[in-house]
């Protein structure tokens, strides 16, 4: 779910408003961390919050970088940002669905992993939060308290990857080794509706 910031006006943002933006920037953050947590064998609650810490560190981030550079009026972000994000998910989407092909022809004793690799989450963390650095460079624009949005986006985005993660160790299951596969294809599912939100204006 990509949210734009429209720079130009004098506009101050409410609670509601904040909480609106905040959770609308972890949307992308939550499918992903499902698709993450159907992949694995099981994951444990523990497992779940190092997800959503990182997704939620990195979306706390972002923004801040985006405010930074919408400071220094840089378009750079708002014109590439998206193209990163997409080229990013749908290479991580395309690997998961060539594991999830190979997880077929493999051993059917085998099992999925019970955790991801700390880089493999930040990379995902990093394409599914650069649309929250474009919001930032928007940001800069209005009479906003950075530090708080920055925070509001990174709890919410905190708090749906954990959930994702834990409603995707239930769909894992049901779903056996197609599970990669589903992941793989949610990732790209997001690159594209980057891809498609910024064209659509």
């Amino acid at each position: 779910c990509v949210i734009w910031i429209i720079p130009g006006q004098d506009t101050h943002m409410n609670l509601s408003a904040t909480i609106l933006l905040a959770f609308g920037m972890s949307m992308d953050a939550f499918a992903a961390s499902m698709g993450k947590g159907a992949t694995l064998h099981k994951p444990k609650f523990s497992e779940a919050i190092r997800t959503g810490l990182i997704f939620g560190v990195i979306e706390t981030l972002t923004p801040l970088i985006g405010w930074g550079l919408g400071m220094l009026a840089s378009r750079f972000v708002l014109e590439w940002s998206h193209w990163v994000a997409f080229v990013l998910l749908v290479f991580l989407g395309g690997r998961m669905i060539v594991e999830g092909f190979r997880g077929d022809d493999s051993d059917e004793e085998c099992e999925p992993p019970r955790r991801h690799g700390f880089w493999l989450l930040v990379t995902t963390a990093i394409a599914t939060s650069l649309d929250a650095m474009a919001v930032g460079v928007g940001l800069a624009f209005l009479q906003v308290n950075i530090l708080v949005m920055a925070l509001a986006i990174g709890c919410a985005t905190f708090t749906m990857s954990t959930l994702g993660m834990m409603i995707g160790r239930f769909i894992g299951p049901l779903l056996g080794k197609r599970a990669e596969i589903l992941g793989g294809l949610v990732l790209i599912g997001i690159g594209a509706e980057i891809l498609y939100s910024h064209f659509a204006g």
